[in-house]
């Protein structure tokens, strides 16, 4: 209960000093305000790079800073899409975004994203896109936070096979059907990772994928297939979060070789965390990009957002270095994932330290 026991030593100071001082009782406020929310802040960061005691699926309740293993809930039948840019857009998504570039030599073994600035979010819709054949989980506030790792061709995964990439991608969608073979919905958000052997094995057909992975088709270049496996999810509200709690939700992933992969999400006072086994993709060794936003549910759509929404990203990486990492212009290199949103891209900036980041508008 460190961050409960430091809030209140803190509180404790500012009372004094607004005793001593004769403060107005409303800076009194603020500042205790102010004071809280570093705390919180403080406590979602550490919620995000602490380990769980084992695989599975766990919660924590602010201030405590103590994983509990609670029941998942079955592998989604979230699918999301590959990319198919056409051409170089502003716009978010489908290959055209920003994405944070390790430095020469370094490795990520973690992207936290958020957003800092939500400005007049007041309504979002998941709508088809005609490239993707009108797919996804349409409507109102069906959207994804993603985390995406770069496609990595030398994994061990790919088992040797020549043109085959290792993917992965840390999800949080407001809804998902049941299984990959079910057109049913559960209705509620989850967080999950999402594997992707792109690619996989020198011929396409059946029983292809290797085991637990599900046969997604045959691959756009050819010729193996592309595989997806899902891991269970944790449920983190029973029913859809609406757009305008976005500025209180935060994801991450992470990856460690021969360790755990785990998708994290913090909702307000709440931290929700999926691991599994870092074997499936073997990302570890060979991530050094990484994309995040907030996009279409699944299948290639694009999350619509009103007239005069705008927001700032953050993606927070950790590389073992205190080097600033690269913004790569969407115009130089490619997102990830077939998902898109309606909004322009900005202007996008790096930051060395202790927490290196980039930082951009949309």
């Amino acid at each position: 209960m460190k961050f409960e026991v430091r809030s209140i030593i803190q509180i404790a100071v500012v009372a004094s000093l607004v005793s001593v001082t004769g403060l107005p009782s409303v800076l009194a406020a603020q500042t205790a305000d102010q004071v809280e929310a570093q705390a919180h802040e403080s406590w979602s960061g550490t919620m995000h790079h602490l380990n769980a005691p084992g695989n599975g699926c766990f919660h924590a309740s602010y201030p405590s800073t103590q994983w509990q293993a609670i029941e998942c809930a079955e592998a989604p039948g979230y699918r999301s899409a590959l990319p198919k840019p056409t051409k170089r857009e502003q716009t978010v998504g489908n290959g055209s975004d920003y994405v944070v570039q390790a430095p020469s030599g370094s490795l990520f073994s973690s992207a936290l994203g958020s957003f800092p600035t939500v400005t007049d979010v007041k309504t979002e819709k998941s709508v088809g896109v005609a490239a993707f054949g009108g797919g996804g989980i349409l409507g109102s506030n069906e959207y994804t936070l993603q985390v995406n790792t770069n496609f990595y061709p030398g994994s061990a995964a790919c088992a040797g096979f020549s043109g085959c990439f290792a993917w992965q991608q840390y999800v949080m969608s407001t809804n998902t059907p049941v299984s990959l073979t079910s057109n049913s919905l559960t209705g509620k958000t989850e967080v999950f990772i999402e594997y992707w052997l792109i690619n996989y094995g020198s011929r396409s057909g059946s029983n292809v994928c290797p085991s637990g992975f599900i046969d997604g088709g045959a691959d756009a270049t050819g010729p193996g297939e592309d595989c997806v496996q899902n891991t269970p999810a944790v449920v983190i509200a029973s029913g859809q979060l609406p757009i305008t709690d976005l500025a209180e939700l935060t994801l991450s992933g992470s990856a460690t070789k021969n360790g755990t992969d785990k998708a994290t999400v913090t909702f307000g006072t709440e931290a929700f965390t999926a691991t599994v086994s870092d074997s499936l993709t073997d990302i570890a060794s060979g991530w050094t990009q990484a994309e995040f936003n907030v996009l279409g549910n699944a299948g290639g759509s694009e999350a619509q957002f009103n007239s005069g929404a705008a927001l700032t990203v953050k993606v927070a990486v950790t590389d073992g270095s205190t080097a600033a990492p690269t913004c790569v212009s969407p115009s130089a290199e490619d997102g990830t994932t077939g998902e898109t949103n309606n909004l322009k891209l900005g202007t996008c900036t790096a930051t060395g330290g202790s927490a290196p980041s980039i930082l951009f508008t949309e």
